[in-house]
């Protein structure tokens, strides 16, 4: 797992959706609080909607490039070259859309509460990663801010937020992701 990095440029190498549904069964078996599962997976392969969401994506980030991002932000930002421009979004052969629902609705149309939506959601997504990984196929966690548009575009129903957006693919043979630094153990660990 150390091994691991996001990757922001990906081959056209195809992957057969089945290896990402298997990736996205084994997401679908981290614990969650009351085991209620409050997630769903919407997996994006068609060309024109990869291309409609990267066009409403840069709309977003634009404004987030040009208005919100603070100095320190962009500074911190620098090191991974990261602007409005989202080519990833079309060139990656699967998006995986993670949307955490915020509440179920049972068979009667009554809302059912969901317990640790965000937490549930985060392990879950946490194995997907770690799955693809495994097999050698690349990631980027993105997450625009706002992300509503996405939910419109896929036609999620109200109970349902996106939490993040999966770029998957295999990263192209020239990919060369920055050489960040990870803290060491004595930075995170406490042991008592």
């Amino acid at each position: 797992m150390k091994q691991r990095r996001s990757v922001r440029s990906f081959s056209n190498k195809p992957i057969p959706q089945p290896v990402i549904e298997n990736c996205i069964k084994i997401a679908a078996s981290a614990p969650s609080g009351a085991n209620m599962q409050p997630w769903s997976f919407v997996l994006v392969k068609n060309k024109n909607l990869k291309k409609k969401i990267r066009e409403e994506a840069e709309k977003v980030e634009k404004i987030f490039y040009t208005k919100m991002v603070t100095k320190e932000w962009r500074n911190k930002l620098e090191p991974l070259s990261t602007n409005f421009r989202k080519p990833f979004l079309e060139e990656a052969p699967y998006l995986i859309c993670v949307f955490a629902q915020r509440y179920g609705i049972d068979s009667k149309g009554n809302k059912v509460k969901h317990y640790y939506v965000n937490e549930s959601v985060g392990i879950a997504v946490g194995f997907l990663i770690s799955a693809l990984h495994q097999l050698g196929i690349g990631t980027l966690t993105y997450t625009p801010a706002p992300m509503t548009f996405l939910s419109k575009i896929l036609k999620r129903p109200v109970n349902e937020r996106l939490y993040i957006i999966l770029v998957v693919g295999y990263p192209k043979k020239n990919n060369k992701p920055p050489r960040l630094k990870k803290k060491k153990l004595d930075e995170l660990l406490t042991t008592l």
